[in-house]
């Protein structure tokens, strides 16, 4: 009877143990990212009630104790969100990397609810992200709703607040696991100009003794908009057959005010109106020299009967642009938006795996640290994770389990406390029988 007393002792502080565990689920069944706990219970020792040899067995058990609380990997339902930095992992296989607290801890996460938002060595900015405040220190991190730094590679691109060089995005591969650090970028950046060295002219000038002029804008070194303009008369001496063209290139600002080079050449078409030879070489656009392509054959200009007519003219060169704001894409990469339309990949978030994901040490609420039994963060080498964005992975506590796990071992922490109601009333006869 004492023993059925301690059996249901243990029992009691097991299941109580199991309601703590069911209770927390319950709590956080709307919590983002969070991952559930099942208690598992295991039979304490048992004892031989007799030494006399029997084919079966003569023992009692003495009680039960809670072997664990193993996590939940199952994967919560997902959520869609405005925010294009609410990041969730696709499977159940992986973790968001985030580092912070006193120490400068490194934790794990399946909550993707995270934010750019403006920080410096002082610490946060009272100002909002956009517009990027006075400071020009001032840089920009990806962080949790708990203020804790999202981990990833750099590009490494930024320095000194202008983009050098450009890297496009699906370009970027994450570094070693073990390098992985902070996404902090400039909350101010430039991108830088790019002055325009080519121009292609496709179209027809026609056979009219017509001048004919063909205009484009190209980027300057000093990022401004100039005009180069092309102005074909036919020339005074023809060829026996086919026809040939003056041409004079002008380079000058957008009013005209300023005229930065002039350059002459003469374009010979056969007779069937295909190119054969043009001597305009390169033009200087304000310090940045640009090769006019007027084509071969009939992959440019060409010069037969039809109306004339200038199909394209196509220009390379980007003008310098500033920073609009960062985003994230579906393969987790940070991209810099600017205000020449351009963008650039400068960072990527890195998911992380573990050989027992199981192993992991809860640390508080979504966060979780490495330990012995969930062994280093590794990165696959193929297929290392999808992210999904304007997503959010929801708790994967399901209400309606927790509600009947719970009333089950509320039943039995109930029937728990009956055996030692009842191991006490069987002691109390046996005394009262031996008075």
């Amino acid at each position: 009877m004492i023993q059925s007393i301690y059996s249901g002792v243990s029992s009691l502080q097991s299941f109580q143990t199991g309601i703590d565990v069911l209770a927390n689920n319950i709590a956080n069944v709307n919590t983002t990212g969070f991952r559930g706990s099942r208690t598992e219970f295991a039979n304490l020792f048992e004892e031989a009630i007799s030494q006399t040899s029997s084919i079966t067995s003569a023992q009692t058990g003495l009680g039960v104790r809670v072997s664990a609380t193993a996590l939940d990997l199952t994967t919560g339902s997902y959520s869609q969100t405005e925010n294009t930095t609410d990041l969730a992992i696709s499977g159940n296989d992986g973790w968001f990397g985030i580092v912070g607290g006193a120490n400068s801890d490194a934790y794990y996460t399946r909550a993707g609810n995270f934010n750019f938002e403006p920080y410096n060595s002082d610490g946060y900015q009272e100002h909002p992200f956009f517009p990027y405040g006075e400071s020009a220190n001032t840089t920009v991190r990806l962080a949790n709703v708990e203020g804790f730094f999202v981990t990833g590679t750099l590009a490494n691109n930024t320095a000194n607040g202008v983009l050098s060089p450009v890297v496009d995005t699906l370009d970027l591969d994450l570094a070693d696991v073990g390098v992985q650090e902070a996404l902090i970028f400039p909350a101010k950046l430039t991108y830088p100009v790019e002055p325009s060295t080519q121009a292609d002219f496709l179209g027809n000038l026609g056979l009219e003794n017509i001048p004919q002029s063909i205009s484009a804008t190209v980027i300057s070194p000093q990022s401004e908009r100039n005009n180069l303009r092309l102005l074909f008369t036919q020339s005074a001496v023809q060829p026996a057959t086919g026809v040939s063209w003056d041409v004079t290139a002008t380079t000058q600002n957008a009013d005209g005010s300023t005229i930065y080079d002039t350059q002459t050449g003469l374009v010979s078409f056969n007779e069937s109106g295909s190119l054969i030879s043009s001597t305009l070489g390169n033009i200087d656009n304000d310090g940045a020299p640009i090769n006019i392509n007027l084509g071969t054959n009939y992959s440019g200009l060409v010069s037969h009967t039809g109306p004339s007519v200038v199909t394209s003219v196509t220009i390379d060169g980007t003008l310098a642009g500033d920073l609009t704001g960062y985003t994230v894409n579906r393969n987790g990469e940070i991209i810099s938006n600017f205000t020449n339309g351009k963008q650039s990949v400068v960072g990527k978030v890195a998911i992380y795996h573990f050989q027992n994901d199981q192993g992991l040490e809860a640390a508080s609420g979504t966060k979780f640290r490495v330990s012995d039994n969930s062994g280093p963060a590794i990165f696959y080498a193929q297929n290392n994770g999808t992210i999904l964005i304007n997503t959010l992975e929801t708790s994967n506590v399901q209400l309606e389990t927790a509600l009947t796990e719970l009333i089950i071992m509320q039943r039995s922490y109930d029937a728990a406390s009956k055996t030692i109601s009842t191991a006490d009333q069987l002691l109390q006869n046996a005394l009262n029988m031996g008075a």
